[in-house]
């Protein structure tokens, strides 16, 4: 039996080490990917996760699969392709650890699933389904996507999403937001960014928790606030939990699918509907995803990461 099943892409991503004289970066590869980080603190913390979709069959691909393999996550929905590249993705840090990215994907494995590639015997075992929306950018993988959440709302799964924008990916921004808007009629729980609330609707924080509620069938929203914690808010309760403090940040990739991931599984182990929550679990949730975030943020990469179990619950 799955816990956790998730749609998207799995990739490198290439961190800044250093510069050159001359301003040219050397680079250090770590495995990643949205949905990949969002599964690897679900399986380190004891979940039964899945992830679906394509790498190129090349030294990446084949290094990811057995990346994910260690980390616990069935690699059987993984289709490896002989015509198209592993998608890479270049991410340079400023002196706070934020990051910018640039791709290497046109086309990306990732890009190029077809539904009729997805293994649904995999969301047929799972709880949970999960996507994002860099799976959303180009066909066939927009189908691809579509279909699978169809597929899994009629099998009664928990539907997670988050939006994650990345601009660079998308040629059209309005069509990002009308992708992005799209995630939120889909879903039961959201986890999206303080950023990404203000392009989708121009709205703080909490009033924009307020408007997904009110106009989309979401129960629960986690809103993302970087060093400043997460608000959270579902129909009973709101309120806030601020970020770890007393850590050095080093690189804050992946931190918001670990974030994420991290919820998702204390919401596995309350075993109730995300609208029955009350405003103490919630602080629970939150302040574990919260914890396991932070400490994610002292190491490089996203995958490689993800904190021990022990170590999260030492710091709360």
């Amino acid at each position: 039996m799955m816990d956790v099943v998730a749609l998207g892409e799995l990739l490198i991503d290439f961190t800044n080490v250093e510069a050159d004289g001359d301003g040219y970066p050397t680079m250090a590869a770590h495995p990643g990917g949205a949905p990949a980080n969002f599964l690897a603190a679900l399986s380190k913390f004891g979940a039964q996760t899945a992830l679906l979709g394509k790498v190129g069959k090349d030294t990446f691909g084949k290094l990811l699969v057995g990346t994910l393999d260690k980390a616990g996550i069935c690699t059987r929905g993984l289709v490896m392709e002989e015509d198209v590249f592993t998608t890479l993705a270049f991410v340079t840090l400023d002196e706070t650890g934020n990051r910018e990215f640039a791709f290497a994907r046109k086309p990306g494995a990732d890009t190029k699933i077809t539904f009729e590639e997805l293994d649904l015997s995999l969301i047929d075992e799972a709880k949970v389904f999960h996507f994002g929306t860099l799976s959303l950018t180009d066909e066939p993988a927009r189908t691809a996507t579509c279909k699978a959440v169809a597929y899994a709302k009629e099998q009664g799964k928990l539907i997670t999403y988050d939006p994650n924008l990345r601009k660079p990916l998308w040629a059209d921004l309005q069509e990002a937001k009308e992708q992005l808007l799209w995630g939120l009629t889909q879903a039961d729980v959201v986890k999206i960014s303080d950023e990404e609330v203000e392009f989708l609707f121009g709205l703080g924080v909490e009033e924009g928790a307020q408007h997904i509620l009110s106009n989309y069938p979401v129960q629960l929203v986690f809103v993302t606030c970087g060093p400043k914690g997460c608000f959270f808010m579902n129909g009973k309760a709101g309120g806030h939990v601020p970020s770890l403090r007393g850590i050095q940040v080093k690189d804050t990739t992946g931190a918001g699918d670990i974030f994420g991931g991290s919820a998702v599984w204390k919401l596995l182990q309350l075993g109730k509907k995300p609208a029955e929550l009350n405003e103490a679990e919630l602080k629970e949730v939150v302040g574990f995803a919260c914890t396991a975030a932070g400490l994610s943020t002292t190491r490089a990469g996203g995958i490689s990461s993800v904190p021990e179990y022990s170590d999260v619950v030492s710091y709360l």
